[in-house]
Parts: C-alpha cells; structure tokens; sequence
C-alpha cells in the first residue's frame, strides 16, 4: 500500500472519529443530511480502497450504487414509518399490527431484490472478486463506523463523570 494511500486513509479515520460525535444524533433534517452526505463520502473512500475500483470503475459503480442506496431508504422509511404509526397508536387493532408487521417483511424482500437487481448491473462494471467482496467490505465499513461511534461515546461518557 503506497503512502499516500495510507496517509489518507489515516487522514479520513482521524477526522471520522473527530466528527463522529456530532454525527450521533443529527438533530434536524440540515444535520441530517449533510451527515448522510459526509457518511456516503467516507462509505466511497473505504470501498474504493477496499475493492481497488479504478477511476473509471468509480465513475461507473457509484451512480447505480448511490441510486440503490437511496431507493434501499426509501423501502425502510416507508415501512418505519408504518411501524411508528402502528406503535404509536393507543388501541391498535389486530389487522393494523398485521399490516404493519407485512409491511416491515415485504421490505425485507424488495430490498433483497433490489440489491440482485443492481448486482447484475454491478457486473458490467465489478471484477467478480470485486463483486464478491462488496457485502463483506460493507459489513466490515458499517461495524468500523460502529466502533467509532462506541469509542466516542465511551470517551463522552468518561469526560461527563470527569465533570461532575
């Protein structure tokens, strides 16, 4: 791995874990947003990195991966936001935890489908090395995200006692 690789993979981990803090709970949709958006730059440099995607690989994979991501959120928020409505509700009816909980399922199968639809779309562009490895290096982005996040919070946690 060349330095500079490393440098900037230092560079991003260092910053990741400065600002994660601030990312734990974006507290309006501005936040929100620009969160989601530092997350997805940080999500492109790790996979990219991970999978060695070439310049022309990048240009290509990240459009259709950028686009699935989103429509993987939009099959989630609908189906939590049924999900809150339903628990949100005094004396919801048998029928209405039903169709809630149909509702959570069926997600789980269009975004199962949704990601083998772009998977052959993934394979114009991925070596199948490439292609295999990509759950396993989201897996391995979201579970360093989450030690980040459980690191701050700790070291939060600490300072707070410290303080009092």
């Amino acid at each position: 791995m060349s330095i500079r690789i490393l440098t900037l993979v230092s560079l991003l981990w260092l910053s990741m874990a400065a600002s994660v803090a601030s990312w734990a709970a974006p507290q309006n949709r501005g936040e929100r947003e620009q969160w989601m958006t530092e997350m997805r730059q940080y999500k492109r440099i790790y996979l990219t990195k991970e999978l060695e995607l070439t310049r022309e690989q990048q240009t290509k994979f990240y459009p259709l991966y950028e686009e699935m991501e989103d429509q993987e959120a939009k099959i989630n928020d609908d189906a939590r936001s049924m999900e809150r409505r339903v628990a949100d509700l005094p004396n919801a009816s048998d029928l209405e935890y039903e169709k809630a909980t149909e509702a959570m399922f069926d997600a789980a199968v269009r975004s199962a489908q949704l990601e083998r639809e772009y998977m052959d779309k993934f394979k114009e562009i991925l070596s199948s090395k490439q292609l295999f490895r990509l759950k396993a290096v989201e897996r391995q982005f979201n579970r360093e995200i989450m030690r980040q996040h459980h690191r701050l919070r700790a070291k939060g946690k600490a300072a707070d006692r410290d303080n009092k």
